[in-house]
């Protein structure tokens, strides 16, 4: 069987993907599989690059561009026997694009479908659906590029009269801590809401709270499996994009050493969030938890990082998953819910 490894794309997040997807290529079981590599780059162009039968040396065989490998159209990825791995992050490759372009092309995908992809993405609506069914989250102001253009101290008042500082502002439709920014001030959070407005129409204030940060991965079509809770221990005030990926100033503690009770708690709400969200595949859940033990969801992710300082892969792995067999057990459940669809469309 052929893996189609679709990696880059057009986001903030390309060099992520990047990462992520040559972390993976380490661990696909080639005595089973051939992968091909299609890169998008950051301009949108697709290209096609070698079909690998064993893990590549160097990331720099990820890098294809038109002066080597061919480019091709969307369509060109059609084939049987075949199921695409989508391992992109952010806007036009996690949010529902690329998953609608692989139903309409009827190839079975890893990850989540179109509505979990779009709705997981997008934190406002993640925050609607999660209010929906009783799971606690920060309190946050919603704000839209229109409303900072007409008035901006309409926007103020709307931020200062519901939040106290701290604030955190952030894109609606991104991850990675692309775009985020702590707020103390009114004149940081003028700044903030103007960095935020540069990678999306739509942003998120949120209130700050001195809380841990703990991670729960969830897998799983029907039959929806979690982990227990890692914990991110930060060397810095806010982890932001450098701290994840370019200094690791952060520490992955897994388990979490938070208390039994806490531990199923945040674990029920990633699993009522998942089916919430109709979940697929995969997806992280990230939570606040305060001293008081106070419980916030924050967000999902529905296509988390897989480098090696990735908390999802290591979450499994303390469950006893080793990546290669996480990686495989991602592929057989993209097989079967494929199958499952192709049953239904055929009654």
């Amino acid at each position: 069987m052929k893996i189609i490894a679709l990696y880059g794309g057009k986001s903030a997040e390309h060099d992520i993907s990047i990462l992520s997807t040559f972390s993976m290529l380490q661990a696909f079981y080639y005595d089973y599989y051939q992968v091909q590599l299609v890169h998008i780059t950051k301009e949108g162009k697709w290209f096609r690059g070698p079909l690998l039968t064993q893990a590549p040396e160097a990331i720099e065989t990820l890098h294809l561009n038109n002066e080597t490998f061919e480019e091709i159209k969307i369509g060109d990825i059609v084939e049987e026997n075949a199921v695409v791995f989508p391992i992109l992050h952010g806007p036009n490759g996690e949010d529902g694009t690329i998953q609608g372009m692989l139903e309409t092309l009827n190839m079975p995908y890893v990850g989540t479908g179109v509505l979990s992809s779009a709705c997981g993405m997008d934190k406002i609506m993640t925050k609607h659906i999660l209010q929906q069914i009783g799971i606690p989250q920060v309190s946050y102001v919603a704000l839209s590029k229109v409303e900072w253009l007409a008035d901006q101290e309409k926007v103020f008042e709307k931020c200062e009269g519901s939040l106290i500082y701290p604030m955190f502002v952030k894109p609606a439709n991104l991850g990675s801590s692309v775009g985020i920014s702590k707020a103390d001030t009114k004149e940081e959070l003028q700044a903030a809401i103007e960095t935020a407005l540069k990678y999306d129409r739509r942003i998120v204030v949120e209130q700050g709270i001195d809380a841990r940060e703990i991670e729960i991965g969830v897998l799983g079509n029907d039959e929806v499996r979690t982990t227990l809770a890692g914990e991110i221990v930060k060397d810095v005030a806010f982890y932001d994009y450098e701290s994840k990926y370019i200094d690791n100033q952060v520490t992955l503690q897994i388990p979490a050493e938070i208390p039994a009770e806490i531990h199923e708690q945040a674990r029920e709400y990633a699993k009522n969030a998942y089916i919430a969200l109709d979940g697929s595949g995969l997806s992280r859940c990230d939570f606040f938890l305060t001293s008081n033990n106070e419980l916030y969801l924050n967000e999902l992710n529905t296509m988390p990082g897989f480098t090696q300082f990735s908390m999802y892969p290591l979450l499994w792995q303390e469950m006893g998953l080793k990546y290669g067999d996480l990686i495989e057990e991602l592929i057989q459940l993209a097989l079967n819910r494929h199958k499952e669809k192709q049953a239904l469309a055929n009654e």
